[in-house]
């Protein structure tokens, strides 16, 4: 394959599990694929290369790993040539012992090596098989800024990588290493890129953004380059996640009022209600002090949505340690949350930890927060019902080919009724009226005019 990776065609099929840094891992590795000529196909039996970028967050999806290698064994039998790869976390984090559990395996690396992926193949088309895991504790040139973006219209971009927090429960300070920055420049660059592409709107990514920051290799605090981004000709929105609530200041609430493509939502992880839960967690404040920074939100910006992460059964967690979660969802009045069972990370201080909850008890206490949580979002969005909202139009609904998708600044999915010509909207902004609400989505009608 070595020639044919610089002169011919090629397919690759990719796989992406877990987080949103993992899917910008993914757009890198598509991007460096594009460069020497393979094309993406959804079908793995045409494909000359696999690729699986995956996650150890939880067990199931590190599970899922191993049963979706499995199914390509009888494939590479059969094609020889066939290159098959792991990336991610799992990757990161089992390294040679992947190749010794999968023998049709050619290629392990982890998030510090996908700008690698070019000279990875080449090793595995010569007949070795590769692990490339080590952890930098820098970024490389040409690290990153090679990416081709999911969508012709949205795109993700790392600001940062790694964190130093090491909560108990969490894997990643292990698997993606220490924090560390880009540098603004390089940022803004390959935002500009991506904009000539026809990008109109980017989330900026870190395990923790409010660290990007001169301390960890940026040159600007996180606040100064999101007024640098929202700058930018072209761009029609900006996001970024996720803080972490011990470390977010007033000077990174500020620039909501300041820049208009800043959209009005923020990605706050509380992970428990409970103050002796999140002491054992190694969260590094109380539920009072979690509520009061969404309280001096949502009192500057009242419209500003807030969604979260909580994790049920975190070990040790009581009945009483779980209402105090259940209250704390009821006082915040989350727009969403993504609520986890706690999954048991080998390495992690909590995996030790004695009083380890039941599955059923965590499986139990995880549907009744949805539950909860499903009311509350449910109450939020009916509220919307004959409001205008401003969408961001993304291309035709999924479950009904009449409609636009797009999605509001809250980041509210929005199902628009398609006047003729509207879905050559798509990438653009426009006025919609909301006319009914679900849990998951809001419909609406293009508001005459705005379009």
């Amino acid at each position: 394959m070595t020639e044919s990776i610089e002169n011919s065609e090629k397919l690759v099929f990719l796989e992406t599990f877990g987080c949103q840094m993992n899917d910008n891992d993914s757009e890198r590795m598509l991007g460096i694929l594009k460069g020497i000529n393979f094309a993406r196909t959804n079908d793995p039996n045409s494909a000359d290369l696999i690729l699986i970028n995956t996650c150890t967050v939880r067990d199931k999806a590190e599970q899922k790993v191993y049963s979706t290698l499995g199914r390509y064994k009888e494939l590479k039998r059969e094609r020889p040539r066939l290159i098959i790869g792991v990336a991610g976390c799992v990757a990161q984090q089992q390294g040679e012992k992947l190749l010794k559990r999968a023998p049709h395996l050619d290629i392990v690396f982890g998030p510090h090596n996908v700008h690698k992926l070019r000279e990875l193949l080449l090793e595995a088309d010569s007949g070795r098989r590769v692990v490339a895991t080590r952890l930098t504790e820098s970024i490389d040139a040409g690290e990153y800024g090679i990416s081709q973006a999911a969508s012709s219209e949205k795109a993700f971009v790392s600001v940062m990588r790694g964190c130093n927090n090491f909560c108990s429960y969490c894997i990643v300070p292990y698997t993606r290493g220490r924090e560390v920055s880009r540098l603004s420049a390089d940022i803004i660059s390959e935002i500009e890129g991506l904009c000539a592409k026809g990008v109109k709107e980017v989330t900026l990514l870190g395990q923790n953004v409010n660290s990007y920051s001169t301390s960890g290799g940026g040159d600007v605090s996180f606040p100064e380059l999101l007024r640098m981004v929202c700058a930018l000709k072209g761009l029609l929105r900006v996001r970024f996640m996720t803080s972490h609530p011990k470390d977010i200041g007033g000077d990174l609430i500020e620039v909501f009022g300041a820049e208009k493509k800043l959209c009005r939502h923020i990605h706050l992880p509380v992970q428990s209600g409970s103050d002796r839960i999140l002491r054992k967690m190694g969260r590094g404040y109380t539920s009072f002090d979690f509520l009061s920074k969404i309280e001096k939100i949502r009192t500057l910006y009242p419209d500003m949505a807030i969604t979260t992460d909580i994790i049920t059964g975190f070990p040790g967690e009581t009945e009483a340690d779980f209402e105090s979660t259940m209250d704390l969802v009821r006082k915040a009045r989350f727009d969403n949350i993504f609520a986890f069972m706690y999954s048991p990370r080998a390495g992690t201080a909590a995996a030790g930890f004695e009083e380890q909850v039941a599955l059923e008890v965590r499986a139990q206490r995880l549907q009744r927060l949805l539950d909860e949580q499903r009311v509350i979002t449910l109450e939020k969005n009916m509220e919307l019902i004959g409001r205008t909202v401003e969408v961001f139009v993304e291309g035709p609904s999924r479950g009904n080919a009449s409609k636009m998708m797009g999605k509001t600044q809250c980041n509210r999915i929005v199902n628009i009724a398609c006047p003729p010509g509207l879905d050559a909207l798509q990438g653009s902004l426009m006025e919609a009226i909301v006319t009914d609400a679900s849990p998951n989505t809001l419909s609406a009608e293009a508001k005459t005019g705005s379009h």
